[in-house]
């Protein structure tokens, strides 16, 4: 999937203390991804950082080429967002 990352996105990464390049690793290899709304998806993996682990939520909007990366953040709070696949 060919995608781009927003300003807002860019400027959050950094903010919140997260690379780039983590950000690319979740969107060209999530471990999951579902809809959020129509034109929207969530991608989101658990990454370690220094010996913690989060999980990194990527939102896309994936209704236009090439899609765009909206925004992004961690979260320590797993249970709450993981989807257990039936």
């Amino acid at each position: 999937m060919r995608y781009v990352l927003t300003g807002h996105a860019t400027h959050q990464a950094a903010r919140r203390g997260i690379a780039l390049s983590q950000v690319r690793q979740v969107v060209d290899n999530p471990e999951q991804r579902f809809p959020q709304r129509p034109g929207r998806d969530i991608f989101q993996s658990r990454v370690t950082v220094k010996r913690r682990t989060w999980l990194m939520r990527v939102i896309v909007d994936v209704d236009r080429d090439p899609a765009e990366v909206v925004t992004v953040y961690r979260t320590s709070n797993i249970t709450r967002y993981w989807r257990e696949q039936s």
